[in-house]
């Protein structure tokens, strides 16, 4: 039996990256998926190339009111919600753009928002909802600061959500995950003509001299605590940011 049977789960960025694991894992675990993503033709594409009875694509063009409608009109419930979709800016803040910083509050901050309120009305009671923070939703990071206000900002809707949802059993945790080894930090993986496990290679070399277990994550890693999450486990759990960095955010080491 798997860590899911019987729930139905939307999972959003799920077009590739972590959400795109968090799908096949929930799957292989007995759920069924809808999957959603802004990126249509690459989400429509990868749940029918594996997992044609267990997942659905529900939303494309951005609206989580049609994904919501989606997931419980395509499997008749909805049992879990993981807000996983995220864009990510380099920029200082003194010369980050008001439109640039917009952008991304309302991918990260108000995508969120809008998953909570969207499907907690929708969702049975006893349900869960993981939101994707950051590492830098408990900490700073220059050059980031944009992302880094919207990620603080998730766990305060995470704490929030909790309370409010505690009488219907709905449990809300976050994932604070710290660099992972997706197109987000490493863009190889959206050129076709370079190699991306030349970059993974030569992050794993960056990370080793910043983070204690000496490499960066992997995707698949984050997918395992989104599900403990999500599967009963984890069940007297819940308001709580989870780091997952390797030991980043524990310090560095001077020798």
């Amino acid at each position: 039996m798997g860590k899911l049977d019987g729930r139905v789960v939307i999972v959003t960025g799920a077009a590739r990256g972590q959400g795109e694991q968090e799908a096949r894992l929930f799957a292989a675990e007995g759920a069924k998926v809808a999957v959603a993503d802004v990126l249509d033709e690459q989400g429509r594409r990868w749940p029918r190339s594996w997992a044609r009875s267990t997942c659905t694509w529900t939303w494309g063009g951005g609206r989580l009111g049609r994904g919501g409608r989606g997931g419980q009109g395509a499997y008749g419930r909805i049992d879990g919600l993981v807000n996983n979709a995220g864009i990510l800016r380099f920029n200082s803040l003194v010369d980050t753009p008001l439109e640039e910083f917009m952008q991304v509050v309302r991918v990260n901050q108000v995508g969120c928002f809008l998953g909570i309120k969207t499907v907690a009305s929708a969702m049975e009671d006893g349900g869960t909802i993981v939101n994707t923070a950051s590492y830098t939703a408990v900490t700073g990071m220059a050059a980031v600061g944009t992302y880094t206000a919207t990620k603080h900002a998730i766990l305060g809707l995470t704490r929030v959500a909790a309370l409010e949802l505690a009488s219907r059993r709905i449990r809300v945790n976050a994932v604070c995950p710290g660099a992972v080894d997706t197109a987000m930090s490493n863009p190889a993986r959206l050129d076709p003509d370079a190699d991306p496990e030349e970059m993974t290679r030569a992050l794993d070399e960056l990370y080793r001299k910043l983070v204690p277990l000496g490499r960066i994550g992997r995707a698949d890693e984050v997918a395992r605590l989104a599900l403990f999450l999500t599967s009963d486990d984890s069940s007297y759990i819940t308001g709580q940011p989870f780091v997952i960095d390797g030991g980043w955010l524990a310090g560095v080491s001077v020798i």
